[in-house]
């Protein structure tokens, strides 16, 4: 199946209120182990994408949450498209890595937005070669056999469980942003998975993203609509 690669927008940015509110937060909750290449790579690591299209739904718990939440991921591509959906239903979170382009949907205000990935969009389902790894053992999640791996970042170290087709199917300790908490896989399907699951919906309409974490100010610009030019 082939996967169109979406060009890179580069588009002046501001910060709001209401969807753009929301769009922060859906940033956040995505965010974890980061997608940056170290240039001294180890030489023995698990596979860090899906060479296979894939559907996992995840329980997904940061230390101080009373209860995980659920959230379902895609992967396509060999890891280079991935779409995560916000619990509740709340909205989408669409990476294509092969542009570095993030695409931020809002289900409830029917908008979107676009950003590049070097504003540092990174999400906990990945593995990068910016960690360090020592294989442990074997385990199985979820009903899928899957290596146990010792992973180890600047700050801080955690376990993951990780399939010998590169679906992290647990992840346990402290993330590539310091963060501290599990996930873990609760259903993995395999199969062809079609385009338009890694596109925003026709009828929404396009906004400017929230920016960066300390990004200047720039004058407010107006949204678009999804088809226009």
């Amino acid at each position: 199946m082939r996967h169109a690669a979406a060009r890179p927008e580069r588009k002046r940015i501001r910060k709001g209120r209401g969807p753009l509110g929301m769009m922060a937060a859906m940033v956040a909750m995505t965010s974890g182990c980061g997608a940056a290449m170290a240039q001294d790579a180890p030489s023995i690591h698990p596979p860090l994408t899906p060479t296979r299209d894939v559907q996992v739904d995840y329980n997904v718990q940061p230390d101080g949450v009373p209860e995980p939440k659920t959230v379902r991921t895609w992967f396509a591509y060999n890891g280079g498209l991935m779409r995560i959906d916000s619990p509740q239903g709340m909205g989408e979170t669409i990476l294509n890595r092969m542009s570095r382009q993030v695409t931020i949907i809002i289900n409830t205000q029917k908008v979107y937005s676009q950003l590049d990935a070097r504003y540092g969009i990174r999400n906990p389902f990945l593995l990068d070669l910016s960690m360090t790894f020592a294989r442990k053992g074997t385990g199985m999640v979820a009903g899928v056999a899957c290596t146990q791996w010792d992973v180890t970042t600047d700050q801080g170290s955690a376990t993951a469980c990780v399939t010998e087709d590169g679906v992290v199917l647990q992840e346990i300790g402290v993330d590539g942003d310091g963060l501290r908490g599990r996930l873990e896989a609760t259903k993995v399907v395999y199969g062809p998975i079609p385009d338009s699951m890694f596109q925003p919906p026709a009828d929404y309409r396009k906004i400017d993203p929230p920016p960066p974490p300390g990004a200047p100010r720039t004058p407010a610009s107006k949204s678009t609509d999804h088809n226009a030019g």
